[in-house]
């Protein structure tokens, strides 16, 4: 009974950590729709992405078998697993790098510019949370032998996502900084899961930790901004006063 509590802690803890990615990219997704519709956006991807989860630690005879080459080109040994992480990482490099481009530039033709759709949104979300999920249900075949303790580790690592969800994504709309770092994080991630795909294997460890010292450099940075508000002399330039 000890095994099994420590087992479902630790997995959920894993989920949580490795979905934190997702996270990101559903609140930059769901930024994209009206209003109304975003906080419903963000629980059906979440919810999405839950169920796609437990249908894959479902197929683990599937997801065994992703390891097994089907194809040799150039020397290089192609696997189902690498073409699903080396086309996730294309995809979240072109989505990343264009939506970089439109918050820097700005659209390129705004009077013709379609808002989302909600289901767009939700198909993008449980098509690359396919591509999240490999990692961290390895992992959590490779750490428990029950499957019931898995599929209890990801609904519950989902539950806290749900509540987390929204103000992340609050948080990240009011910060522009934020928003752009979080973009960021995707293209590394991205180039990470394409490298994964051609079998260099880089430590997630590493990419966690750039992503968190830089999210507390940033906040430093809100810190001291918010410490300064911009004055107004007449006829002359704003400047910044201190609070």
């Amino acid at each position: 009974m000890t095994e099994t509590l420590v087992a479902l802690i630790t997995l959920t803890f894993l989920e949580i950590v490795l979905g934190v990615d997702n996270v990101i990219f559903i609140a930059i997704l769901s930024a994209k729709l009206p209003p109304s519709q975003q906080k419903a956006a963000r629980r059906w991807g979440l919810a999405g992405a839950m169920i796609t989860r437990v249908l894959l630690l479902l197929s683990i005879k599937w997801i065994a078998g992703l390891t097994t080459p089907f194809m040799t080109i150039a020397g290089f040994e192609l696997t189902g697993r690498a073409v699903i992480l080396i086309g996730g990482g294309l995809f979240l490099l072109a989505k990343s790098t264009y939506e970089i481009h439109e918050k820097l530039e700005g659209p390129d033709h705004p009077e013709g510019k379609a808002a989302a759709s909600f289901s767009s949104v939700i198909f993008q979300v449980m098509l690359l949370d396919i591509v999240f999920s490999l990692d961290s249900v390895i992992t959590a075949v490779g750490m428990a032998n029950d499957i019931r303790v898995m599929v209890a580790a990801v609904v519950l690592a989902v539950i806290v996502m749900m509540v987390a969800a929204e103000p992340i994504s609050v948080f990240v709309e009011r910060h522009p900084t934020i928003k752009m770092l979080a973009l960021s994080f995707l293209l590394l991630i991205g180039l990470s899961l394409i490298g994964e795909g051609f079998g260099q294997h880089i430590p997630k460890g590493y990419i966690y930790f750039a992503m968190g010292f830089s999210v507390f450099v940033e906040m430093i940075n809100i810190r001291v901004r918010g410490k300064y508000e911009p004055v107004h002399l007449h006829g002359e330039p704003d400047v910044e006063r201190k609070k």
